[in-house]
């Protein structure tokens, strides 16, 4: 789900192009997600090799990263570790949606309609532990490193932002935020043309980003605040939030109060849930350090074509094509720095 900040935060759309020469920390599960819902067939279906092994992850990973790597944008992905106690019933949450999306979606299958077949179809998928393990071996083939969070990985990818080893934390959700992220973007790994949710219609999609720094003077809180403002909106950890409270209710209540503690109205609702632990989750997150210098690599051409167009039988021209594009501009880029020495 994710902390709904929509209404609060003022994100500015930039081109792709806008991030060349940054470091993002991808939070990787986030990104997974979105490829395994958008990447699938005709029916629905997702994509597959000889052996019935899930795919579309590894086509996402691919091609987005080298497009990536392609404009200069360099990226470190976050792999979630353990999830915290509290998010039990966001995650019981979830599955009981994807449960309920599969049903729709057979029935939508047996009477012929495939534009349904395909909307369910998005909101079905499981990560499995074969995907994080070719996810691993994807990224290191293609020279990207990647870290094990001991938990949330966008708590991870905010403290990279933090130290200076990343520019931007990048997810689709809000969360990175509330960790503390310097500079959070969005639509990283589904920026382009794409088509609307059950209708016919299709729209270009920019990365957006948002500034803290910005972010806390445009609202006029803190980073404490930002937190206290999103445990009333509803987060992971408490997913039904506070009654007919949304994010500008919860700003205007923060801003008057100061704390949760101090909204009177909110006081018997406050005492159901842990909020001093979800405070804790936010301001003091358990997170990681590299514990190496982080590095990019050239991609091992050979030995990416061995695992996608060998073992998960990806198409050897398109693979190619794709990694020619990336060395060329690596080569133009390199002959353009020796001018200058």
């Amino acid at each position: 789900m994710g902390v709904n900040l929509r209404d609060l935060v003022k994100p500015v759309k930039i081109p792709l192009e806008r991030l060349a020469g940054r470091t993002l920390a991808v939070d990787a599960y986030n990104a997974l997600y979105q490829f395994l819902a958008i990447i699938r067939g005709e029916r629905g279906e997702h994509l597959m090799d000889r052996q019935g092994r899930v795919t579309s992850h590894l086509s996402g990973l691919f091609y987005r990263n080298i497009n990536l790597l392609e404009l200069g944008i360099k990226p470190i992905y976050i792999l979630d570790g353990k999830p915290p106690t509290l998010k039990t019933i966001e995650i019981q949450r979830r599955r009981a949606v994807k449960k309920e999306a599969v049903k729709l979606y057979s029935k939508a299958l047996a009477r012929g309609d495939l534009a349904e077949a395909r909307k369910y179809a998005q909101a079905t998928s499981y990560l499995q532990d074969y995907m994080v393990e070719d996810t691993k071996r994807m990224l290191d083939l293609l020279g990207i490193p990647w870290i094990d969070a001991p938990s949330e990985g966008e708590a991870t990818a905010a403290y990279l932002t933090k130290i200076g080893v990343a520019t931007d934390a990048a997810s689709q959700d809000f969360d990175a935020l509330l960790f503390g992220a310097a500079r959070l973007v969005r639509n990283v790994t589904v920026s382009g043309r794409r088509k609307l949710p059950g209708r016919n219609v299709y729209v270009n999609v920019e990365p957006e980003e948002i500034e803290m720094k910005r972010l806390l003077e445009l609202l006029g809180v803190s980073c404490e605040q930002l937190v206290d403002i999103g445990i009333l909106v509803g987060t992971d950890f408490n997913p039904d939030g506070f009654k007919r409270i949304g994010p500008v209710t919860a700003l205007k209540y923060v801003k008057k109060y100061g704390r949760l503690e101090k909204i009177v109205s909110i006081k018997e609702e406050l005492q159901k849930i842990d909020y001093q632990a979800i405070r804790e989750i936010f301001l003091h997150p358990e997170v990681t350090e590299p514990k190496k210098k982080v590095e990019w690599s050239p991609p091992d051409r050979g030995k990416v074509i061995a695992f996608l167009c060998g073992e998960r039988a990806f198409s050897e021209d398109r693979v190619n094509r794709a990694l020619e594009r990336l060395e060329k501009v690596e080569q133009e880029r390199s002959e353009s720095l020796e001018k200058w020495f």
